[in-house]
């Protein structure tokens, strides 16, 4: 049996082989006229025909998209919207996101916006996207100036989690993954953290994705995410803990051009992030060294890449939605388990001095 999860209006249904519940979930979660499967040219040749074979031909048409991060743009977002009135969907349609966190977060856009908003259904591919990306109702495009500027909040109507679909993941992408596993351990549960770093590379190896530990563990990470998002919504507080890691994570991913994946880039910004927390007296000594041996465990890189100025990166978090008053606001560890800044909203204000010293 499914493991359900709700999330205010959000159905998220976690189990092996959901992939062939989809359209019987969208019928009765967000019934509509007609279905706009929205994937990618990864993703749709693998599952968008097992998704569209559930679903009545004539009212529905599936939309693809280029695979890549650099595809999530206001442009690709016209283009979508565009296709969708040419073929005279209206405000009885509904959106199925089909792939990970870029058509997740597009789709959800495209969802958010068109008609002024209908339905959607998301069914993540990856692992970023079944444990982060696609709970929660954030969706967003970026632009030229940094990732997620231009976006809305739009929860999706269910969630479906098929760990099996893990299975044609890359190995790279299976470890960037673990990147937002290990980030709701530091938050929430110290005891997880420890629990994933040590089963890591099993859940790495041949088998290991489609395991029921690897489901367990998806859960759980769920669970936290979920908790989190349901006491705050709309980021006004509790949910900015959310962003540890991404602060610095997406600087660096702007300045590599996304040639690093988003996990690997928050991999990077938590070390870095929990070595700052340590050196301005916010986290317990030894915090860092938990967190940066925890994401080793999963072949995670955790030092900016050569060749990366620090001030390149100082640079890019200048246009971050999380700058308040010209100085940048991090979410740190107060220890694993724990965050800092539960006086102050949950975030610490941190100067391009102190920052520089850690990117240095």
């Amino acid at each position: 049996m499914p493991r359900e999860i709700l999330l205010g209006t959000t159905s998220i249904r976690i189990g092996q082989g959901l992939l062939a519940a989809a359209g019987s979930v969208a019928r009765e979660l967000a019934p509509a006229h007609r279905y706009a499967i929205i994937t990618d040219s990864n993703v749709g040749p693998l599952y968008a025909e097992k998704v569209r074979g559930q679903l009545e031909k004539d009212r529905s048409d599936t939309l693809t998209i280029p695979a890549g991060e650099s595809n999530k743009t206001r442009e690709t977002w016209s283009r979508l919207t565009d296709q969708m009135l040419a073929k005279r969907y209206g405000r009885d349609s509904a959106v199925i996101a089909l792939g990970g966190g870029v058509v997740g977060d597009l789709a959800g856009f495209v969802a958010a916006t068109f008609m002024r908003g209908i339905p959607v259904v998301q069914i993540p591919t990856t692992l970023v996207a079944m444990v982060d990306a696609s709970i929660g109702g954030k969706t967003a495009v970026d632009t030229p100036a940094g990732k997620n500027l231009v976006g809305a909040f739009h929860p999706p109507t269910a969630v479906l989690v098929d760990p099996q679909l893990l299975a044609t993941l890359p190995l790279r992408e299976m470890r960037a993954g673990f990147a937002e596993i290990f980030k709701h351990g530091v938050i929430a549960d110290d005891v997880y953290l420890r629990e994933v770093a040590s089963n890591a590379p099993e859940m790495l190896s041949a088998g290991g994705s489609a395991s029921d530990r690897m489901l367990s563990l998806i859960v759980r990470s769920v669970e936290i995410k979920a908790d989190i998002v349901s006491r705050d919504e709309r980021e006004e507080g509790l949910r900015k803990t959310l962003n540890f890691g991404h602060t610095i994570g997406h600087a660096i991913e702007l300045v590599s051009g996304y040639s690093l994946l988003h996990g690997e880039a928050v991999a990077i910004g938590m070390a870095l992030e929990s070595r700052l927390a340590e050196r301005i007296g916010v986290a317990r000594s030894g915090t860092a060294a938990m967190i940066i041996k925890a994401l080793q465990s999963a072949g995670l890189p955790t030092d900016l890449p050569p060749g990366f100025e620090p001030d390149a990166v100082i640079e890019a978090m200048k246009s971050d939605k999380k700058g308040v008053s010209g100085r940048t606001r991090f979410a740190l560890p107060l220890r694993v388990g724990a965050m800092a800044g539960a006086e102050t909203g949950w975030t610490v204000p941190v100067s391009d001095d102190q920052l520089r010293e850690v990117l240095a």
